[in-house]
């Protein structure tokens, strides 16, 4: 099992959530999409090279973002990961992925 957290604007907060249920991410026992969320504020500068959805190149950008956690099983966990890539807005979205025991 591993539990996948991610950061994404409002205006996609929804349709990411949905992309991760629908490649099966947010299973626990006899519930799906199940996940936990909270509001905060990122911030990034998008540089030379880069095509930001959000800011300018060289400019400090703050933004109202949500975290977003969920777990996901290992035989889904990569598929999970393409579909979160595919409904994210951002050019390289923030994410992280931990492995997790069960006791």
């Amino acid at each position: 099992m591993y539990k996948l957290c991610y950061f994404v604007p409002e205006s996609h907060l929804e349709q990411t959530k949905q992309a991760l249920f629908d490649a099966g991410a947010g299973k626990i026992g006899d519930y799906d999409s199940c996940a936990w969320q909270c509001e905060g504020e990122g911030q990034f500068r998008p540089l030379a090279g880069s095509d930001p959805f959000l800011g300018s190149q060289g400019e400090l950008e703050r933004v109202r973002e949500f975290k977003v956690e969920l777990v996901c099983s290992d035989e889904l966990i990569k598929p999970a990961v393409y579909a979160l890539k595919q409904a994210h807005p951002y050019e390289e979205p923030a994410y992280e992925v931990y492995r997790l025991e069960t006791f």
